[in-house]
């Protein structure tokens, strides 16, 4: 017979599968329906609190002697508002590029930002759309010919709460620096837990099968960890700097006898970080 520590363990395990489950096999329209109108599932920050956002970036990058004064910037995977673009541009940013895989526009929201700029938006067919001047959108894959060949070179790229859904860390990476200037800095910043808050590193106790068939919700979460990171921008910059913002070294440990071993270095300081900033600079040519 199971003991009440066990069983609550196991109830918890259920739960966890049965939301699991559902958000893997819900159709991904009503996964974007959900996140648009902020039911359900959370969005992101440049999406729930954009000011806040720009304020990250800009504090980030000035602790790091960098600005965004008079540079193009690329913010990838915007989640069709056009909020983190017209304020960058208004703190000094000399154009902004957008783009994202989805055209997933939101047009209530981004006709709440007229009033405050309209030096960057105007209405066209009742539809809220960006001076070409200041902001240019871009929609597929970016690591595609017909994407690479439409941008220009920017000098920073920015991401928040994007880099942990990417299905192709290396691909996307790379085709992003590719279209850096050769003094150009990303700044993105990665949560690394399990998007079911509660449990963060719950997700890491699954195989790749199980986790990809079952689990895995419609938005996708590569399951990426602080030295996965470390690798991959250091194979396309070359300066890397990741700052760990959060562990959760208590949460770690009472999962950690469940974590599968390929998720682990043995040095807890590293594999119960949850939240981190990645400043890469000068793409290697």
């Amino acid at each position: 017979m199971l003991s009440p520590t066990a069983m609550r363990k196991f109830r918890v395990n259920i739960k966890y599968l049965m939301l699991r489950v559902l958000r893997h096999f819900m159709p991904e329209a009503l996964a974007r329906f959900l996140l648009k109108h902020r039911w359900i599932i959370r969005p992101g920050l440049e999406s729930s609190d954009p000011s806040a956002a720009v304020d990250q970036y800009i504090k980030t990058l000035s602790i790091h002697g960098e600005s965004i004064q008079g540079k193009r910037v690329l913010v990838f995977g915007y989640g069709g508002r056009f909020a983190v673009a017209v304020e960058l541009l208004r703190r000094g940013a000399a154009h902004v590029a957008l783009c994202d895989h989805f055209v997933l526009l939101d047009q209530k929201r981004n006709l709440e930002l007229l009033p405050d700029y309209s030096n960057y938006l105007f209405v066209q067919n009742d539809r809220v759309m960006p001076h070409p001047e200041f902001i240019t959108l871009f929609h597929g894959d970016i690591r595609a010919d017909s994407i690479q060949k439409q941008i220009s070179e920017v000098d920073y790229v920015l991401s928040t709460s994007v880099y942990e859904h990417l299905d192709d860390v290396d691909g996307i990476t790379r085709a992003l620096a590719k279209l850096t200037a050769p003094t150009g800095t990303h700044l993105h910043f990665v949560d690394l837990r399990d998007h079911y808050f509660k449990y963060p590193f719950e997700m890491l106790t699954f195989s790749e099968r199980v986790w990809r068939n079952f689990l895995n919700p419609t938005s996708n979460l590569n399951r990426f960890r602080l030295t996965d990171y470390r690798e991959v921008f250091g194979a396309y910059f070359q300066k890397v700097n990741i700052t760990v913002l959060e562990r959760l070294e208590d949460e770690f440990r009472a999962a950690r006898p469940r974590i599968r071993p390929e998720f682990l270095t043995g040095d807890e300081a590293v594999d119960s970080v949850a939240l981190i900033h990645v400043l890469a600079e000068v793409p290697k040519r």
